[in-house]
């Protein structure tokens, strides 16, 4: 790996469009990025340079919610789903990707997610994890989610916690409200976001826990991520006014949108933020994550399991495209929902924006078509010309 990187004439959005400027990367960090780089190395060190004319430069996606150990289950054993492995990643743009638990606390468990976590890391992206699954009282690693928090480096909160939906744990209010309450303290002492992230389901209830905590107590709005918002239409006209209100909103992608919004109401990740920002709610209170590797059962009316898909990472690319080509959305705009707005969210220093001091995580992509080509991790180059050339441990190419 080049110690010396300079990418060349890229269309830079930070994500703010920055115009058409060179990337110089030292030693795993942005260095500068100016127009017209010169270097004067005196031979001493060789660096690499890669002409990005034509092509737009963006910081490398974070997918904020993650079954980087596979998810699933809910049809019996054999619908356990397949780990993530590195090419999953990188070959769709993720440079920092955090992984959670999900229906399964007991089959999969903590101590798996963070070998996990760290196995990722260890060959080329940065991770970070959530405590606990949909259970509660939360499954933990240590003896309390605060210490959890506070002592485990990669953990940044905790969830995914499943409210309204038949497979969570049907958790009380107080139980819930601990919760939050135990998180945001942890995150307070250890410096972090101390983020409760929300799985909703499909009930009528919707989010009602929390709007009662944020109602009925000093828990701010910004302290819960809530995902899978546009699981419906009703409940994504809920968490619509909630991020009116000042809270966080997370959607989830769907590499099958087509047959998911004819069949089961959901709200198309590009229709939904053109309906947030038309109601004049800010563009920092979105995030799009992929619920990769976790399984997407399928119900009946009954509660009765009809069958499994499975996500993808690969769905968040496809998701700015689609915000761009069929809403009109600047693609400085909706790229934020997988780069700064999840990195300001979680409290993930030195992620998600190309600017001086932070990590080279960097996403070349074509100007117009909006295709991956070139994939920095850390200032590492693992995807160039489309084409993946750094390998997991065990993955072909090696």
């Amino acid at each position: 790996m080049s110690m010396v990187t300079v990418i060349r004439n890229a269309e830079v959005y930070q994500p703010e469009h920055a115009g058409v400027k060179d990337i110089l990367i030292l030693a795993g960090k942005i260095a500068a990025v100016e127009e017209n780089i010169r270097l004067d190395l005196g031979g001493a060190v060789e660096a690499e340079e890669i002409d990005a004319s034509g092509m737009a430069a963006v910081p490398g996606f974070i997918d904020c919610h993650e079954h980087i150990m596979g998810g699933g289950g809910e049809g019996g054993f054999h619908t356990r789903t397949p780990e993530a492995s590195l090419g999953d990643l990188i070959c769709n743009g993720v440079t920092t990707v955090v992984g959670c638990i999900g229906t399964d606390g007991v089959g999969r468990d903590m101590t798996a997610l963070l070998a996990k976590a760290h196995g990722l890391e260890n060959e080329g992206i940065t991770t970070f994890a959530y405590t606990g699954s949909y259970q509660v009282p939360v499954h933990t690693l240590t003896d309390s989610l605060m210490k959890d928090i506070m002592m485990l480096d990669k953990v940044i909160g905790v969830g995914e916690i499943a409210i309204s939906d038949h497979r969570s744990s049907q958790p009380s209010y107080e139980e819930f409200l601990r919760i939050a309450a135990d998180a945001r303290v942890a995150g307070m002492l250890s410096g972090k976001a101390g983020i409760v992230n929300v799985h909703l389901g499909d009930s009528p209830r919707k989010l009602d826990l929390i709007r009662r905590a944020v109602f009925e107590t000093e828990i701010p709005a910004s302290q819960f991520l809530p995902t899978h918002v546009n699981r419906n239409e009703a409940l994504f006209q809920e968490c619509l006014d909630f991020a009116a209100e000042g809270g966080n909103i997370d959607f989830t992608g769907n590499e099958d949108i087509d047959y998911w919004e004819t069949i089961c109401d959901e709200v198309r990740v590009c229709k939904g933020i053109r309906r947030l920002l038309d109601r004049g709610i800010s563009s920092d209170r979105f995030t799009i994550s992929s619920d990769g590797q976790g399984s997407l059962p399928m119900f009946n009316e009954k509660g009765e399991f009809q069958g499994i898909g499975i996500g993808r990472a690969s769905c968040l690319l496809k998701e700015v495209r689609e915000c761009v080509r069929k809403e009109g959305i600047p693609l400085e705009i909706a790229v934020k929902g997988i780069t700064s707005n999840p990195a300001s969210i979680l409290k993930l220093s030195g992620k998600g924006r190309i600017k001086k001091g932070f990590d080279a995580d960097i996403c070349l992509l074509t100007r117009h078509s909006l295709e991956l080509q070139t994939v920095i991790a850390k200032g590492q180059v693992m995807v160039r010309d489309g084409k993946q050339i750094v390998f997991g441990t065990f993955e072909k190419g090696r």
